[in-house]
């Protein structure tokens, strides 16, 4: 009987340590998962901040074409009448 209460008893201890572990694994396991969360979230606030000055460039660029064939017309127009 005390040998089986024995047993019973490493066996408990055995089993806190592998929750233990267990429990480890799971802490790191959530910690690198956090950290990595956290710089796909930096990654992406990066794209965005980049994409949107892209785009305001690209708009500031269209403008500028749109008004120098403005004036390519109008100087076509001018020459036109000239003649």
């Amino acid at each position: 009987m005390r040998k089986r209460v024995r047993e019973l008893e490493e066996k408990v201890e055995q089993l806190r340590l592998s929750r233990r572990v267990l429990m480890n694994l799971i802490e790191k396991m959530e910690k690198d998962r956090n950290s990595f969360l956290n710089r796909l979230e930096k990654e992406n606030k990066k794209l965005h901040h980049n994409n949107y000055r892209y785009a305001r460039s690209l708009l500031c660029k269209n403008r500028q074409i749109v008004e120098l064939e403005s004036r390519l017309q109008g100087q076509a127009s001018g020459d036109s009448a000239n003649s």
